[in-house]
């Protein structure tokens, strides 16, 4: 068993002004810095063994700083842990992206699809928590991932049978959720804020 605590990534100014970010590269403002600083805060209280990121730079920088507050080695990077591509829904404001495409679950030309998400995600906690078994056994170990909000809805929504996130949940940046991985499991433990 691997005890995977997701972590939303700070915030970015995309964030701020509510544009879709997916696979455009934006680095984290201040405020950003700060919800990792948080995080990193939150986490200081339980052991953690390893940690990773998505390769998209506003998570990486979320990851050093719990790793380097936290005394974890440099963040691995973890290509398919990156957030929803948006295709050409990328930059428009939320209320012009709803307004154009109606909803979250319609995939504009060049999207991935919620459950393409889902899928590649599960796959790389698999990955995950197979080298965290490879290197704790026979003890449980406990790792971070920093990842994004379409990444964790995802995963929130595979975990809890389609029950979470509820309409109008709102996974703030910097927010934990605490899962435990088996093959062929994901459960979640508790969500958690910041």
């Amino acid at each position: 068993m691997t005890l995977i605590t997701l972590v939303r990534h700070g915030q970015t100014d995309w964030n701020l002004a509510r544009r879709i970010q997916g696979s455009t590269d934006i680095a984290l403002n201040e405020t950003g810095r700060a919800d990792a600083a948080a995080a990193a805060e939150a986490l200081g209280a339980t052991e953690h063994h390893a940690i990773y990121a998505s390769p998209l730079v506003r998570a990486q920088e979320t990851a050093r700083i719990i790793a380097v507050r936290l005394g974890l080695g440099e963040p691995e990077l973890s290509h398919d842990m990156r957030e929803r591509e948006f295709g050409e829904g990328e930059g428009l404001l939320v209320d012009e992206y709803l307004e154009r495409f109606e909803n979250w679950q319609v995939a504009p030309s060049g999207a991935e699809t919620l459950g393409v998400v889902r899928d590649r995600a599960l796959g790389a906690l698999d990955i995950i928590a197979r080298a965290s078994r490879g290197r704790s056994a026979p003890r449980a170990e406990s790792v971070i991932v920093v990842t994004h909000g379409g990444v964790i809805r995802s995963l929130l929504h595979h975990a809890s049978g389609g029950t979470l996130p509820r309409e109008g949940d709102i996974l703030r940046n910097g927010s934990l959720h605490r899962f435990e991985a088996a093959p062929g499991l994901l459960r979640l433990l508790e969500p958690l804020t910041v």
